[in-house]
């Protein structure tokens, strides 16, 4: 017999809204949660990237609520502005028929214009942890009705240097509140957290042995580091993605590598973590539509990243640790579909992936092209790709060599450059030569000056940023690029 969400303890009415948007059955993460977060449980529950964990923990909460109340009743953090967008939207999808009003608080957007929205009252609020606090400092959000906090993206939370701004949160809100985790990955400094502000929290792993999800093909194409953008343009073409994520580590080359994306006739763009909210915006609505086919992004600004039908993720660039790799690649394959998790690597950099391997249990296939297909590297040396073995002579080929050797006219001897530069009479009258001056020693060559290199790493600077937007060349004049935030 099959779990249905009526069994779990979901209500006709969010029933109805899931059949609607053709979900009929939860997923493993929302058997195990949805009861135990209606019970009022603490939860630390960890799965997958791409496995329903939003509505795991928005369905308990929205059944809970009472929208006859015009208070504040639950609260959900998330670490980036665009995972903040998508869980909105989530509310508003399956909340709105129910008469429950959600709020955005996302860090970047105008103040004034949410502290205007406060005033109609919303019962769930989603935000960044910096805006929220923000808010509360104000004392514009009040905490003396909430019932639920979700700390979703845990790990991403805490790398991010927003754990104050939780905390701050939490204890102010009831000490009866509950309090729910949810990540794909938990370190052990979020399970530390968790331990001093839950009361006996409830535990919930999915197939913790595997923490990519099992539709995801991982494979890894080897080149030089010069040749890697090619080599993604190639793989492009190739592979023909509905939509890629292609990840880089270093905020600097985004938009060299979209430049070159674009050069190449392909319709990509930069998405970039601290771009304004309205271009961001844009650009992912662009990217949903199929307008923008391939989005260049560091893990920060694509943490989270939800979009239906995204295929493909490309790593131009190895991932810090095994848990970024998990969440690169969870933008793919997501809720039980396929998808390629791909990596350009150099053979230096592929000791970086066998880890990966050992750490998350997982096979990184090398792969390699040849006309216009995927094949072994094996397959593409042999038919050519590499070098070709020297023939082998057996006795009737030393023979005709032989004969073509004697038959063959014999050639004039080799002229010299000595040979053919006749050498000059000796000048009886003529003063000697002065000798040749010995060549300075390589100590003597004067350093090269201190602003010379600082306006040659200026040039390299200009050459990677050609292409970015306005904002981010008048930001890196000011002082620099900086990091990403929230």
């Amino acid at each position: 017999m099959n779990t249905t969400f009526e069994s779990l303890g979901i209500g006709p009415g969010l029933a109805e809204a899931l059949a609607r948007h053709a979900i009929s059955e939860p997923s493993p993460i929302q058997r195990e949660a949805i009861p135990e977060a209606l019970a009022g449980r603490d939860l630390l529950a960890q799965s997958q990237t791409g496995t329903g964990k939003t509505l795991a923990y928005l369905l308990p909460i929205l059944e809970r609520i009472d929208p006859a109340e015009k208070e504040l009743q639950a609260i959900v953090l998330a670490p980036t502005r665009e995972l903040g967008v998508q869980i909105a939207a989530e509310i508003e999808k399956y909340g709105g028929p129910l008469g429950i009003r959600g709020q955005a608080l996302i860090g970047g957007a105008a103040i004034s214009r949410q502290i205007e929205r406060l005033r109609l009252h919303p019962h769930l609020v989603v935000g960044t942890p910096g805006r929220v606090a923000e808010l509360l400092k104000m004392r514009k959000v009040k905490l003396h009705r909430v019932r639920t906090i979700v700390i979703d993206e845990a790990d991403q939370m805490f790398a991010l240097g927003s754990a104050k701004d939780a905390e701050t949160i939490v204890e102010g809100a009831l000490r009866d509140r509950q309090l729910l985790f949810f990540s794909a990955t938990m370190p052990p400094e979020v399970r530390r957290m968790a331990a001093r502000w839950m009361r006996e929290p409830k535990t919930i792993e999915i197939d913790p042995g595997r923490r990519t999800a099992g539709g995801i093909e991982h494979l890894v194409f080897v080149c030089e580091e010069r040749e890697k953008v090619d080599t993604l343009r190639r793989l492009i073409r190739l592979y023909e993605p509905k939509s890629a994520l292609a990840f880089v580590n270093d905020l600097d080359v985004i938009a060299e590598v979209a430049s070159k994306l674009q050069f190449a006739g392909l319709p990509a763009e930069a998405l970039y973590g601290d771009a304004p909210k309205q271009e961001r915006t844009t650009l992912l609505n662009r990217f949903r539509t199929g307008r923008v086919k391939t989005l260049v992004a560091t893990d920060v600004a694509a943490r989270g990243l939800d979009v239906p039908g995204l295929t493909h993720v490309f790593h131009l660039q190895p991932a810090i640790d095994a848990d970024h790799y998990v969440h690169r690649a969870g933008r793919t394959g997501r809720m039980g579909a396929s998808g390629f998790s791909i990596s350009i690597a150099t053979e230096q950099e592929m000791f970086i992936l066998r880890k990966f391997e050992k750490q998350l249990g997982i096979v990184i296939s090398r792969k390699a092209m040849y006309k216009g297909a995927v094949v072994e590297p094996d397959e593409a040396r042999g038919a050519g790709g590499g070098t070709r073995p020297a023939a082998k002579t057996g006795a009737a080929g030393k023979e005709r060599a032989r004969t073509a050797a004697a038959t063959a006219p014999a050639k004039p001897p080799r002229r010299t450059a000595a040979a053919a530069t006749p050498t000059p009479a000796p000048q009886p009258d003529a003063p000697p030569r002065a000798a040749a001056k010995p060549p300075a020693p390589e100590t003597a060559r004067a350093p090269v000056p201190a602003r010379a290199k600082a306006k040659a790493a200026e040039r390299e600077r200009d050459r990677k940023n050609k292409g970015a937007p306005r904002w981010l060349k008048e930001k890196a004049e000011r002082g620099g690029p900086k990091p990403q935030q929230p």
